[in-house]
């Protein structure tokens, strides 16, 4: 029979990829990633492990799998396992929707016998279905793992001097690591300036900055260096820093997926943690704005999403109950007695 390979991991950001392997080489699990980030040389010396069967889990971005220079790698040793992660990424209906991720279901044909597992924290029924169908999942178990989160404090606030409510959320928890997310790059500079003129340890981060300067910023936040993080959308895939104690949305998101997965970086330590939505309708309109040029689907698609997080964000209803519900998810009865707009024993929807 073939010799087995190693199992893949496909993953959207190399600094995920290259986080995930430090953590699984710490604790003895030979592992290696594959992207367009690394030099030749050491892609050539990871190759070779690689293909000497020395590996036994292996990342890499799904852009990467369209050609054969990495699917050579497994001539005669196919994966016996092949792991999509984030796998919202593959549905038209997700939140963050990449064709490349798409075109993984060749990989269905490459290696016939491997076992699919795909995993996502957002994925509403709808998603779930369109994962399935678009990686040819044949006959899949389907797992739940729920999505409240019970020791997260939710809240939703009016945006009027949002600069100044920031700052003063932060000094009145200094010392405690949080994250803040803007709609824009300028914002996050400008946010973070006026935290770092407050006496606050505050750095921004966003795609704009080179790559040096934003791991740089990562690990000092991961160290605690940095006590707040202004952020663009950019950052957070991957953090696993557990005790995030507050995060604070300076401007909307762009739906409800972004939004709940944004605030699941918060009291991961399963202590209390805030999350804070400083909310405008100019800031829907705004978003709205950003649509004019996509394809009818795609713009309605968008819209669907944006109308919902707006809804969410003006209702007077308790917030984890219309979370939960969006994801198809049943909230406990009574109130949750964990959000702002929640009382024991209201009715709500």
């Amino acid at each position: 029979s073939m010799l087995r390979a190693a199992p893949w991991g496909v993953a959207p950001l190399s600094a995920l990829m290259r986080a995930q392997v430090a953590s699984l080489d710490a604790e003895g699990v030979a592992a290696e990633f594959i992207n367009s980030g690394l030099r030749p040389e050491e892609r050539r010396e990871i190759e070779g492990r690689v293909r000497a069967g020395a590996a036994k889990l292996v990342y890499a971005a799904p852009e990467s799998l369209g050609g054969d220079r990495i699917t050579g790698l497994f001539s005669g040793k196919p994966p016996s396992l092949i792991v999509v992660d984030e796998a919202h990424c593959v549905s038209e209906w997700g939140h963050d929707f990449r064709p490349d991720y798409r075109r993984l279901a060749s990989l269905r044909r490459l290696f016939p016998e491997a076992v699919w597992l795909a995993l996502t924290a957002t994925a509403t029924e709808r998603v779930r279905l369109d994962i399935a169908a678009a990686l040819e999942l044949r006959n899949p178990s389907v797992r739940l793992g729920g999505f409240d989160r019970p020791n997260l404090r939710i809240a939703v606030e009016p945006k009027d001097g949002s600069k100044d409510r920031v700052v003063a959320i932060a000094r009145a928890r200094r010392g405690s690591s949080g994250i803040v997310y803007c709609a824009s790059r300028k914002r996050t500079e400008s946010l973070a300036q006026a935290l770092a003129q407050a006496g606050i340890k505050a750095a921004a981060y966003h795609a704009g900055m080179a790559p040096d300067h934003r791991s740089s910023v990562q690990e000092a936040f991961v160290r605690d260096d940095l006590d707040v993080i202004v952020a663009t959308v950019a950052f957070g895939m991957g953090i696993d820093k557990p005790d995030v104690r507050y995060i604070i949305h300076a401007d909307l998101p762009k739906s409800l997926e972004n939004y709940y997965q944004e605030i699941g970086r918060a009291g991961r330590d399963g202590q209390d943690a805030e999350c804070m939505l400083l909310y405008s309708a100019g800031d829907a309109a705004t978003l709205m704005r950003f649509l004019e040029g996509m394809e009818p689907e795609q713009k309605r698609a968008a819209k669907d999403r944006i109308d919902a997080m707006r809804s969410y964000a003006e209702s007077d209803l308790c917030r984890k109950r219309l979370i939960l519900a969006h994801f198809g998810e049943e909230a406990p009865g009574g109130g949750c007695g964990n959000c702002d707009n929640c009382e024991i024993g209201r009715a709500h929807v």
